[in-house]
């Protein structure tokens, strides 16, 4: 299982519905509007790095009110 943060920024005032709608999104594990450099962040999982990466580019990315995100897979060191 791989899991990853997902840092999101929005246009402004859509940062609560970006949070709302991505938390329905199969695999995300939490979605919360923040304060400072992004306005949303998210936990998820999958299976696989590449399940992550599609579901970020195909399901999260296409978020109307999304201009930017940054993924941070999550490591055990």
């Amino acid at each position: 299982m791989v899991q990853a943060y997902i840092l999101i920024q929005t246009e402004v005032g859509k940062a609560s519905a970006v949070a709302e709608v991505i938390a329905q999104i199969p695999g995300v594990l939490q979605a919360e509007d923040v304060t400072g450099p992004y306005d949303v962040i998210v936990r998820a999982q999958a299976d696989t790095v590449d399940e992550l990466g599609r579901m970020v580019v195909a399901k999260v990315q296409q978020v109307e009110g999304i201009t930017r995100t940054l993924t941070c897979p999550v490591v055990h060191l």
